[in-house]
């Protein structure tokens, strides 16, 4: 089950839920890990390769160092170097124990364990189901979108944090797997059911495109996993010739860069996507040449646009390629790396920050609009794109 119309300030809570924050068979409330590619072409760094080790020693040796005496003592390394972590004052680190981390990895590949429902809080703090991935357990067991789940293995969901039912969707970590069960009450009307299913290795769909009057393409990206940039490049060679694109960032949690500065090869003829620092060493990200740079293109943004999805944003809007629709994203623009700690799980400690191609820092501060809009969003963006002539 994921939430890609949720966010919340991602990481900083309990292990055992922050996992689930990014693109999990739960509700997804967070940001993805903002890891940027390097010179050999790989997505996210290794924690054992030593370029990571040399680059950030001094940022990861006392959480290193906490984990080691832990094991020493017979406590707890990953909670030892939690609280290192929290003492450091860095807002976006992370500690994961070793299979923890490997699932983190399957997630941004695109897979996960679970029963196949996107949903999210409405006002009333209700969570309401807003996707049913097709050929899921949640599908087979005939949940629709708009049904209200109201409880999990027993457990109401009403007015807790959305970080809560994350943690009691998901299970601990050996309730997790492939084949598990857990019984959700819902609620369609005036009928209140219950049903049990069973978590299933599913795919992500993070690419999803539609077409509106007059040839419009709406391309919706809800998270930068593996594959994504060359989806929405064959999206955009296949929309309708001369039509506008939507590019709905809305939601979108982050995840690889890489698949980002491939999403803005689409849309550019090569240059500056933006630049990076790792401690303190300048970097600089491109676009491939050869994208479509005369089709009229808005980019939907809001408070859960983030991370990577924010790179991609802040490039469209800075070299003047698309005009930017909604609220003020949510402003992650910091670098992550890992490293293998002594007990095999992996610390991820900002080691930096990017900047899109005009100079502008996003940590803390996100992106503004061209044009805000909090509601009939999609139809601004339409009025727009006829007025350059879409």
């Amino acid at each position: 089950m994921s939430g890609r119309d949720l966010f919340c300030q991602p990481r900083r809570i309990r292990r055992g839920a922050a996992l689930t924050l990014v693109f999990t068979s739960v509700l997804v409330a967070g940001a993805a890990t903002g890891s940027f590619p390097e010179a050999d072409g790989r997505d996210r760094k290794s924690p054992s390769d030593p370029t990571i080790s040399a680059a950030s020693a001094s940022r990861h040796e006392d959480v290193a160092k906490a984990a080691e005496e832990a094991m020493a003592d017979g406590q707890s390394p990953v909670e030892a170097a939690e609280r290192a972590v929290s003492r450091s004052g860095d807002r976006w680190g992370a500690v994961y124990s070793e299979g923890e981390y490997e699932e983190f990895e399957e997630a941004l590949d695109g897979r996960y364990t679970g029963v196949g429902l996107w949903a999210r809080s409405d006002r009333d703090g209700r969570i309401e189901v807003t996707r049913v991935a097709s050929g899921s357990p949640a599908a087979a067991a005939g949940i629709h979108k708009g049904d209200r789940l109201r409880s999990v293995d027993s457990a109401k969901v009403d007015g807790r944090p959305v970080t809560e039912v994350v943690s009691l969707l998901r299970g601990d970590a050996k309730d997790a797997a492939a084949g598990t069960a857990v019984r959700l009450g819902l609620e369609r009307g005036t009928r209140a059911w219950n049903v049990t299913l069973r978590r299933a290795r599913l795919s992500t769909d993070d690419v999803t495109e539609r077409t509106l009057a007059g040839g419009i393409t709406v391309i919706r990206i809800a998270a930068f996993t593996k594959g994504v940039g060359e989806r929405v490049r064959t999206a955009v060679r296949q929309a309708p010739a001369g039509a506008g694109i939507v590019l709905d960032l809305r939601g979108n949690s982050g995840g690889l860069v890489a698949e980002a500065v491939t999403a803005a090869s689409a849309f550019l003829d090569g240059g500056l996507v933006a630049t990076y620092d790792v401690e303190g060493e300048q970097r600089a990200l491109h676009a491939e040449a050869g994208g479509d740079t005369t089709r009229p293109l808005v980019a939907l943004v809001d408070g859960g646009t983030m991370s990577a999805a924010e790179l991609l944003t802040g490039a469209l809007q800075d070299r003047g390629r698309a005009v930017v629709v909604g609220s003020r994203t949510f402003g992650k623009g910091s670098v992550q790396m890992p490293s293998r700690l002594p007990d095999g799980s992996v610390a991820e400690l900002t080691v930096g920050h990017y900047r899109t191609p005009s100079g502008r820092g996003v940590d803390g501060a996100g992106i503004t609009p061209d044009l805000e809009a909090d509601r009939q969003v999609l139809e601004r963006a339409e009025t727009v794109l006829s007025g350059l002539g879409r």
